[in-house]
């Protein structure tokens, strides 16, 4: 199956796809309220409102699979994000992003290899995945901060 055709969920419970979202370049991104990386949604909002008008957005997919850090319901995850950070990229629903019960996009993004040539699975809250309009994927860990230069170089290039 396509990248762009998989089915997921906004956190409000509406079917989507990267479809959706087609002539854009889309950073995945697997987010959780509860970790030390939290504070990189501050500077994914940030890229959001920097670049969003260029055909770019972030799509946070939160997940409970590390350290239970994401243990709230769709509401109290709006709510912290919105609050707390400001956040008005679209969330989506609550994911697994390793194992036999991966979501399907997760599955499939984890095929991408990092900058250092390692695919498999998602090591921690934050990894990244940006989505270029065509298609390629470039892959970030979660360490790699959202405005570091190479994720930013990274968005400039996949811009429409």
């Amino acid at each position: 199956m396509s990248l762009r055709n998989i089915r997921f969920e906004t956190i409000g419970g509406t079917p989507t796809s990267l479809a959706d979202y087609a002539g854009q370049a889309v950073l995945v991104v697997n987010v959780a309220s509860k970790c030390g990386l939290t504070p990189q949604y501050e500077t994914l909002e940030e890229l959001q409102r920097t670049y969003g008008e260029r055909g770019f957005t972030v799509l946070g997919f939160p997940c409970n699979q590390f350290a239970f850090q994401e243990p709230g319901s769709a509401e109290t995850i709006q709510e912290f994000c919105s609050l707390t950070y400001g956040v008005t990229f679209p969330l989506m629903e609550k994911v697994k992003v390793n194992g036999r019960h991966a979501h399907p996009l997760f599955a499939q993004l984890t095929q991408t290899p990092d900058a250092n040539g390692k695919a498999g699975k998602v090591k921690w809250n934050f990894e990244k995945f940006l989505i270029s309009p065509v298609g390629a994927v470039h892959r970030f860990r979660p360490t790699t901060l959202p405005n570091s230069p190479e994720v930013i170089a990274a968005i400039e290039a996949a811009l429409p």
